[in-house]
């Protein structure tokens, strides 16, 4: 009896905490591919008169812990999901999907644009901008009333 309450009480707390998990997982996934879509459109915008790659330097340096750390528990989730080639994987076909994603430039906005919102981002060092960032810059459309939905 004992143990199937235990068992019980263990199922319980482990689905409560599954969509908080998976929650922080996408969000993991959502900030990575942001830096990475940052990095591949200052790459495209480089040679232009809106050259961002100064103020992606400065987001990346502002940003390190918050970036390698969703980093860190993207890979370690991807791990204990698939294993650590998988994993290895796994990260790679988001990497590579999200650079020829941005190859050709971001859906809805330019270099311009861009490169106010990155130096926007630099200044701050709050990693929840990063989760907000990625939400609205990430979809195939500006959404109304975002942040950085009007440039």
């Amino acid at each position: 009896m004992l143990k199937k309450t235990i068992a019980a009480a263990a199922t319980a707390a482990a689905l409560m905490m599954t969509p908080t998990t998976a929650s922080a997982a996408s969000q993991d996934e959502q900030v990575r591919k942001l830096d990475i879509m940052l990095m591949v459109t200052s790459l495209r915008c480089r040679m232009g008169a809106d050259d961002f790659q100064p103020q992606y330097r400065k987001f990346s340096a502002n940003h390190l812990a918050s970036l390698n750390g969703a980093a860190r528990r993207l890979e370690a989730g991807l791990v204990a999901r698939h294993g650590k080639k998988g994993a290895t994987r796994a990260l790679d076909r988001i990497s590579v999907g999200m650079a020829n994603q941005y190859g050709q430039g971001h859906p809805w906005l330019g270099c311009a644009e861009l490169k106010e919102i990155t130096s926007d981002l630099a200044k701050s060092k709050d990693p929840a901008i990063l989760a907000q960032a990625a939400d609205e810059l990430l979809g195939p459309a500006p959404r109304s009333g975002g942040r950085w939905a009007k440039r």
